[in-house]
């Protein structure tokens, strides 16, 4: 072998070792990034020591001395195991993603500073009891220790997007809700379809394709924006949002069919896969209470699972709480838009959306029924230079009070205590099936249900919004919405399905 071969096979070795050696150390420093499972952590912000265990399958249980410390420990492992589904839920939730994914993201930021979900965050904070308020100050405090004291490698995610995790701050939690409900809400995109299809088949046609509920208002073809339509893509779910798949269930059994004597309560909410998983696995031990079941990172609360007295389950109701609305411009005047006592002004909010190029100014314009989508080219094409389109939605109210509900659903001490709680949930409309230890099992629908003046082609195409012949007169009451205690035949089952018989004397969907 020549001396320069020999130089060249060197060279080339110690180039492979020093890439391995770099390899190397980048692995080893990125699983710096993993949560700490073994030994002692000390941290300011709690009263007595707690204990974070795992089992062999990774699932957390705490042991705390009170409930404020559980709550902190869970925002603790919640950050050590899903810091960057953390950032990205509450980004996503802000309208923040184009700020670390450029200009891709941008469509989706503009969807949610229109939807105002951190607008609405904020804005529920003042409305919390001081025990929810408290709980959620320790949770963030358990999140914030972690970015504190942690100082190894950041998951890869990151780095890869050369991203500092923020601060948490109490609001963050709060915004999970509202997505929620954005995935379990979809009426407003049936009614933008069947609309397009208003555009291009007869009345007949349609009717005999998709019937309404209500066969004289079968087509609103007759409508210039609607005839106007062409049949798009319905919108898809913002960045990150997965679509309804399958049919969510639950099931109760009284102990009158339960080998064991006691009620049985189990249920599978079927949303989309992603990876991670929308569900954090995790049991909560203090002296006041045991709870068990699923959480979702960033918030403190078990939203499907169980404590020493209930055990609940959720099916979403597909109950139509949305409504596309066709506003009117003022001829006179286009800031102002029509109503059945004259002209109103749009309301204007301003936004900045910061990329990672330029920042890019937004208006959001709102009506009385809510955020016009057609600024946003969503549902633009039944728009014209006359008309807007909003979308009023019962999950845009700032006074959700879901969160209180969840909060209450996890302290309830029996069937009727639980009940009760469901009177403060709000969004989305939910089918909740619960069991207690008496053996007690019970359904609920609960959530907000438009009562309407009128419902537009059976509320599957988009309302006149000027003439108010299709407003909302409010919500029905939680009284009025469909539920029963322990029914005679000794089991509840709910699986989507249609919810009421021809009796029932409100819509639900």
């Amino acid at each position: 072998m020549t001396r320069r071969r020999r130089i060249l096979l060197w060279s080339f070795v110690g180039f492979v070792l020093l890439l391995g050696g770099v390899a190397a150390a980048g692995y080893f420093w990125l699983r710096t990034s993993l949560p700490q499972t073994e030994g002692e952590i000390v941290l300011a912000g709690i009263g007595a020591p707690v204990t974070i265990g795992r089992d062999a399958h990774g699932i957390v249980t705490i042991r705390a001395a009170g409930d404020d410390d559980a709550y902190f420990a869970l925002g603790f492992a919640h950050a050590q195991d899903r810091l960057f589904q953390m950032e990205f839920t509450r980004r996503l939730g802000s309208g923040r993603l184009s700020e670390v994914l450029g200009s891709a993201t941008l469509e989706t930021d503009r969807f949610m500073r229109t939807m105002g979900f951190r607008q609405l965050a904020e804005a529920q904070l003042p409305l919390l009891s001081p025990d929810l308020r408290n709980a959620l100050d320790a949770y963030t405090s358990g999140v914030n220790a972690y970015l504190e004291n942690h100082d190894g490698a950041w998951p890869p995610e990151f780095h890869a997007l050369f991203l500092e995790p923020e601060p948490w701050q109490p609001a963050d939690s709060l915004i999970w809700g509202r997505l929620m409900a954005l995935q379990l809400s979809d009426n407003w995109r049936s009614e933008y379809l069947r609309a397009g299809l208003a555009a291009t088949l007869s009345a007949e046609q349609l009717d005999y394709l998709w019937p309404a509920l209500e066969r004289e208002q079968a087509s609103l073809s007759a409508e210039p924006a609607i005839q106007q339509a062409a049949i798009e893509p319905v919108p898809a779910l913002p960045f990150g949002m997965e679509t309804l798949s399958g049919a969510s269930n639950a099931w109760a059994v009284a102990p009158s069919r339960s080998a064991s004597g006691g009620a049985l309560l189990a249920g599978d909410p079927h949303l989309g896969l992603q990876l991670p998983i929308q569900w954090y696995l995790v049991r909560i031990e203090t002296p006041n209470r045991t709870m068990e079941g699923v959480t979702a990172p960033g918030v403190p609360l078990i939203v499907i699972g169980h404590n020493d007295h209930v055990a609940w389950s959720f099916t979403t109701t597909h109950g139509d709480n949305q409504d596309l609305f066709l506003e009117t411009i003022d001829p006179a005047d286009p800031a102002q838009y029509l109503t059945p006592v004259g002209p109103r002004p749009f309301e204007f909010r301003h936004e900045t959306i910061r990329t990672r190029g330029d920042d890019m100014p937004l208006v959001v314009r709102s009506t009385r029924h809510g955020p016009v989508l057609s600024d946003i080219g969503i549902a633009e094409e039944l728009a014209d230079d006359d008309t807007v389109v909003a979308l009023a939605w019962a999950c845009l109210e700032a006074d959700d009070h879901t969160p209180e509900a969840l909060f209450r659903m996890n302290r309830a001490t029996d069937a009727l205590d639980f009940r009760a709680a469901l009177d403060l949930f709000h969004c989305p409309l939910q089918n909740i099936v619960y069991a207690d230890t008496a053996g007690t099992i019970g359904f609920a629908t609960a959530g907000r249900m438009p009562v309407r003046e009128a419902l537009s082609a059976g509320s599957q195409m988009p309302a006149d919004g000027a003439s108010g012949e299709f407003d909302w007169l409010g919500y029905l009451d939680s009284a009025d919405l469909p539920q029963f205690f322990d029914p005679a035949r000794g089991w509840i089952a709910t699986a989507n399905n249609r919810i009421v018989d021809d009796s029932y004397p409100h819509f639900i969907a």
